[in-house]
């Protein structure tokens, strides 16, 4: 196993990031170039195909089973199309998987980060060993993944898992989904900045202002940690309102999956590194499952890895028992 190795490629809307990936979820190298989101299909495949090729000179064994790709959707990850995703508009259905596959010789698998990410979670991370897992990464949006079983859970079309679209308030805020309540407009990173930004504006004193040096526009998610971590009192009221959404959100998960474990990734994840405890025990009364409390709730192993790593997991799931083969380029 120690020789079987696969690509994990992660699109995003201005970069794309590229890494050989071990059988254990190792990160063995890795490659970033610019993408060409406003470009067209061809220049954005490039970007892809160069990422790819830029891990391979820096590779002492360039061979690979297998290409995993993950990219924002809408998207097909039974077809490997992308549909039409709002941050990539240089393709629209756009076969994706089919040219990297023409190019390259060997398997290629897509899907969106969230479930990719959910997976390596799964396959080598913080739920290893586990069989029905909830994955929810909180950064500037929410995403989630489903993983029962080792594999993701996609529904009929594929569509399923967008539980960062969970609405948990009729008459809360519109998201940019078009829905009212979203999670995702309640407790995503720009979400408690918004929080943080109108108490300040109802003329709260608060280091806030220190830390953004008076400008309200530079109050982000990660100065209101700053501040929560220094015992401010409105920092400590947004945190607050934070870990009741999530929970109220969580247990709605719960009561509707009953998964064997949580895992909270992305970038803003990280400020509720000391507060997973107090998530797990506001459950109570936030949901109906009586083993709610003694469901883990941890943080993700892979950080600003987790897109290359999730993608590796599309494929490594396929291939780990298939013979390492020799990557060739179709001229």
């Amino acid at each position: 196993m120690s020789g079987r190795l696969v690509i994990g490629v992660d699109i995003g809307g201005t970069k794309v990031a590229a890494g050989l990936v071990s059988a254990h979820g190792e990160i063995l190298n890795q490659a970033r170039v610019s993408m060409v989101a406003a470009g067209d299909a061809a220049t954005g495949l490039a970007a892809v195909t160069t990422a790819i090729r830029d891990v391979l000179k820096n590779a002492l064994q360039p061979q690979v089973s297998a290409i995993g790709v993950c990219c924002p959707g809408p998207l097909d990850p039974k077809t490997g199309v992308i549909i039409n995703p709002p941050n990539l508009p240089c393709w629209r259905q756009f076969p994706l998987a089919d040219r990297i596959a023409q190019t390259f010789g060997i398997p290629v698998a897509v899907d969106n980060d969230a479930n990719a990410a959910a997976l390596a979670e799964t396959l080598w991370g913080a739920a290893s060993g586990y069989r029905h897992v909830f994955y929810g990464t909180i950064g500037t949006g929410i995403g989630t993944g489903i993983v029962l079983d080792a594999k993701i859970y996609e529904g009929a079309t594929g569509a399923a898992g967008e539980g960062g679209h969970m609405g948990i308030d009729i008459n809360g805020p519109t998201c940019p989904c078009g829905k009212r309540g979203c999670i995702e407009v309640l407790a995503s990173g720009p979400a408690i900045a918004r929080r943080a930004r109108k108490k300040l504006m109802d003329g709260r004193d608060s280091k806030l202002w220190e830390l953004a040096l008076g400008n309200l526009e530079d109050v982000t998610s990660e100065t209101v940690s700053q501040a929560y971590r220094s015992g401010d009192v409105v920092a400590g009221e947004v945190i607050e309102e934070t870990l009741q959404a999530l929970a109220y959100w969580l247990g709605n998960i719960i009561d509707l999956l009953d998964p064997d474990i949580v895992v909270l990734g992305g970038g803003v994840s990280g400020m509720f590194r000391d507060l997973l405890d107090d998530i797990r025990q506001r459950l109570r009364g936030a949901c109906v499952n009586p083993s709610a409390p003694q469901i883990p709730i941890v943080l993700a192993r892979y950080g600003d890895d987790a897109g290359v790593a999730g993608a590796a997991a599309l494929v490594r799931a396929e291939t780990a028992a298939s013979p390492v083969a020799t990557l060739t380029e179709t001229k």
